[in-house]
């Protein structure tokens, strides 16, 4: 079970990585900043509901999982798709042949003067 200081180490995480202020951030959960402030402490109880909307608004979701499943479920940062798509492998061809092929070939050739 996470206690709450896990819990407001992971929001104040996200709320760094998604570079939102503290005042921003209780303005846009509809929250005092004095509420935010105890939440992001770590060391009073807070509403579930303000839980959900602070969340809510640094793009994290409340989820309730069985106990063993927990320590599968880690928050972190959001990583790529799992499997390379054709249309990723297509793009990334094309940018190594872009940044393969020199630069003065892609500009048009010189004109001579008469």
């Amino acid at each position: 079970m996470m206690t709450l200081p896990e819990i407001a180490d992971t929001l104040r995480d996200a709320a760094r990585r998604n570079g939102v202020t503290q005042a921003r951030l209780a303005d846009a959960a509809g929250i005092s900043s004095r509420t935010l402030t105890h939440v992001l402490s770590g060391q009073e109880d807070f509403r579930v509901s303000t839980l959900m909307a602070v969340a809510h608004q640094l793009g994290l979701e409340l989820v309730l999982v069985p106990k063993g499943a927990a320590r599968a479920v880690v928050a972190g940062d959001v990583l790529g798709p799992p499997v390379r798509s054709v249309v990723t492998e297509a793009l990334e061809a094309l940018h190594a042949q872009r940044d393969a092929t020199p630069v003065a070939a892609t500009m048009p050739a010189a004109r001579r003067l008469p």
